[in-house]
Order: C-alpha cells, then structure tokens, then sequence
C-alpha cells in the first residue's frame, strides 16, 4: 500500500450487516404515507439539499417547518452529483421524483477503465437492474437542478424558507436558535443542517470539537460542452449513451457523466495532495490539473485539455460523533458526517438522515418523548454513516493502487464483469452484490421502525 494514502487499519469496520434483503423486504411490504402522532414546530438551520430534504420529510408527516438560510437567495454550487437508490427511492416516496424526473439523467452504467489506455476492467450495469431490485432509478444529476427541485417541493409544500438569516448560535436548553440580528427563536426541535462548519456540532462535543479530517485527497470539478465533445471522433463515443465512465489509477481517478439532461460533460478529477488547502493557488488550477494526469489515455487528456475553468477542492471528512443530539437540538447531514465521496453517498446520507428522523418523531405522542426518538435516530444512524465513511474510505484505497500486484488482483477480479460472466464478489463496490444490498438496498425508515420495536422489546 502506498505509504501517502491512508491506512486500510484506519477503517472502523468492513463488514457490511446481513440483513439487507431484510431491510428491502420490508420496505415493499410497508404500509404507504402516515401522518405524525402530534405536530410540533420545527427549525431547520440550513437550506442545502440535507436541510431542504430534512424539511420536505417533515411537512409530510404535518409539522410545521420553518428553514433559515444565511444566503440572500437559494442556489447552489459546483456541478455533478449522483442519487443513489437508497436516496432516490426516499426521494420518490416524499414526492420529489417528478421534480427530479425533469432535469435528471438516468445512465445505462458504470465502467472502470485502466488510467493509461482506458480500457475497461470492470462494469456495473445500472439498467435496468436497480429499479428492478431496488425500486429506484440511479441517477445522475447537476446539483444546481437537484437544489431547485427541493425547494420547488418544499414550496408546494407550504415550507417557510427565511433567507439572509445566519444563524449566530443555538440555545440547547431552551430549544432555540439566535439569529446574527440578535433575534431569539424558539421551537420543540432545532434540527442543525448547517455543513461541515457546523455551529452545533462542537456544543455537543462539550465546546471543542475534533477537527475536520484532511486525508490529502483533492479534486478538481469542471464541466465541458457537448459540442465540443461530439465534434471530435475520439471523444464522440462518451455520449453515444448516458454512461459514467471512471479511469483509475495511482492516487488519482476521473469520473465523468453528462448532466442537465444531456447537455453538459461532468467531470471530476481526484488526486492526492497533503499540502495544506490554504496555500493552494487556485489561480493555477488548471495547469495544475493538466500537469496531473500528463500521459494518461489520450482520449481523456484530450476533453481535459477543453476545459476552461475549474476550481480545486479539499476532500475531507470528520470524526465520528460521540453524540448527535443535546436537549432537543440535534445534527444532521455533513454537520454530522462528512465523508469523501468515494461511494457518492454524501447527499444521499443526508436524505437518509432526513427521512430517518421524520420517522422517528412519527413514532412519538408526546413532546416528552422527542428525546426518545432523538436516542433512536442517533443510534440507528452513527452506525449507518459511520459504515459508509468507511466503505467511501476503502474505495479511496481500491481505486488508486499504482500498478503492480495489488492493481492486478483487482483487474483480475473485475475482469468478470467485462465479460458478463456470472461473479459473487468484486472489488467493485457497484457491482458487488453484498455491498449493493447493503448500500442501495437499505431502507432508513424501516430501520427506525426496528430499533423502536427492539427497544420496546428490552424494555
């Protein structure tokens, strides 16, 4: 293993819970939509897609939600972003998928290909084997056009989203918020969806938080035209059919994929660099992006060699909590955990989270009781997220190997998905069915549903 990558011993755990089929199971025998037991007044701090999904799980269960955002006006940056099953599946069930079904990209599947001649060495075929064994498509998607859809929902919905209103503090006692006007609000839940800079996190970690984790991992994100792409023979063949195509190699991998219903090339470019973010000159980006991947397959070199603009971005995630929630404040999405995007399950862990905790509210009668369910939500999801910090941590590990004897098991061992030959396990983490069940085949909601009942069992 490559002494400047993480240790494999760093993960917490690599063994993924046999109950999975379980899990999906159950959620297609579940009953349909149920309404909350009581309705209580709710603040959610941030508007991201955590906060606004958070929100959109709430207003269906009948709480009366009321979001603060510290931007003058809604929007959000940066370009591709995927939707797992696991997430769109709760998405769909929350009344979001016509939204989505509008501006996202549905691709046929994923290949990996060797970094230098982009030969593929494996394949997950994504269509249409997820909806069927899933019930959820995998989607592909801007995050600008998945942002909107949130809140066009949260709007029919009838949720209050207050801009230009930053939050300065929490009250954990009084279930409160203070914004930086010097206005104090109160509510029966504050629910922190405020990002990695999380003002809530640290209270829960008695004043001193634990710092964010910076594993040297970096990326550049950018985005190329279509055009430019179909003009050239040699890249033409990308967009024949909505695919995401990954070459790896030592210490660095480029994803691509169209978004914006096929009109934009989304790529995102990782490499390793432990040098402090601050001093990175992003004036340089671009040359300095071109630089990394010198004599890779001359067919990606080329469409990098097209992009106009990019900016570098630090790669992080954070410790695991101790404690999600204090009194009745609680924290969520990346305030919670933040993690690399390796299994591209980010955003869909803050949908999870989201779903997760309208649930166990709903399981509630009493104001008395939300502490309870705050218990159950920590509990059911620090081990949910903290799995897929890791199994996000191992990809890091699975796809940058230099080449040698490592690289070539793993090529070995994905050689069948090329070939369609039948497999039961892969170091592909799409593909490999125990890892499949455990990510996509999760249902957040029915895990709640089960700590309730084995809590109620113990008791």
């Amino acid at each position: 293993m490559p002494d400047n990558n993480p240790d494999l011993s760093s993960l917490q755990s690599t063994t993924y819970p046999s109950n999975c089929l379980h899990f999906l199971k159950q959620f297609r025998t579940a009953a349909g939509e149920t309404r909350s037991k009581i309705t209580l007044k709710i603040i959610i701090v941030g508007a991201g897609l955590g906060g606004l999904s958070t929100a959109i799980a709430f207003a269906t269960q009948g709480h009366r939600v009321t979001v603060y955002e510290q931007a003058p006006q809604l929007g959000e940056v940066g370009a591709g972003i995927q939707i797992p099953p696991n997430s769109a599946r709760l998405l769909k069930k929350l009344g979001i998928g016509p939204y989505l079904a509008k501006c996202a990209t549905e691709p046929e599947g994923m290949t990996f290909r060797r970094w230098e001649n982009g030969e593929a060495i494996g394949y997950t075929r994504l269509i249409p084997g997820f909806r069927e064994t899933f019930d959820a498509p995998y989607y592909v998607i801007h995050r600008a056009d998945f942002h909107s859809a949130l809140v066009k929902r949260a709007r029919d919905l009838g949720i209050e989203i207050k801009l230009g209103c930053k939050v300065a503090g929490y009250d954990l006692g009084r279930t409160a918020i203070w914004l930086e006007t010097g206005e104090n609000i109160c509510a029966d839940l504050v629910v922190a969806a405020d990002g990695i800079k999380s003002l809530a996190r640290p209270l829960l970690e008695g004043g001193a938080d634990k710092p964010v984790e910076k594993l040297g991992f970096a990326a550049y994100r950018a985005t190329v035209d279509v055009d430019l792409l179909r003009a050239d023979p040699d890249t033409a063949w990308l967009l024949e059919k909505p695919a995401l195509n990954i070459w790896i190699g030592d210490k660095r991998h480029v994803m691509t994929y169209t978004i914006g219903t096929g009109k934009s090339f989304n790529m995102v470019l990782s490499h390793w660099d432990p040098r402090d973010p601050a001093t990175w000159d992003q004036s340089t980006a671009l040359e300095d992006m071109r630089r990394e991947f010198i004599g890779w397959d001359p067919r990606l070199t080329k469409i990098i060699g097209v992009i106009q603009n990019t900016i570098k971005w630090p790669l992080v995630s954070t410790p695991a909590l101790t404690k999600w929630f204090e009194g009745n404040v609680v924290v969520l999405g990346d305030a919670a955990h933040a993690m690399l995007p390796y299994m591209s399950q980010g955003a869909a862990m803050a949908v999870e989270d989201g779903a997760a905790l309208a649930r166990a509210l709903g399981h509630i009668s009493s104001t008395t009781e939300i502490q309870h369910a705050l218990s159950i939500f920590e509990e059911v999801r620090a081990e949910r997220t903290r799995m897929m910090q890791d199994a996000s941590l191992l990809n890091g590990q699975l796809w940058h190997f230099p080449d040698g004897p490592l690289q070539e098991a793993r090529d070995e061992a994905m050689k069948p998905e090329t070939l369609g030959i039948p497999f039961s396990h892969s170091p592909n983490q799409w593909s490999d069915p125990a890892t499949q069940m455990w990510a996509y085949g999760y249902d957040a909601e029915t895990a709640i549903d089960e700590c309730f009942r084995r809590r109620k069992s113990t008791s």
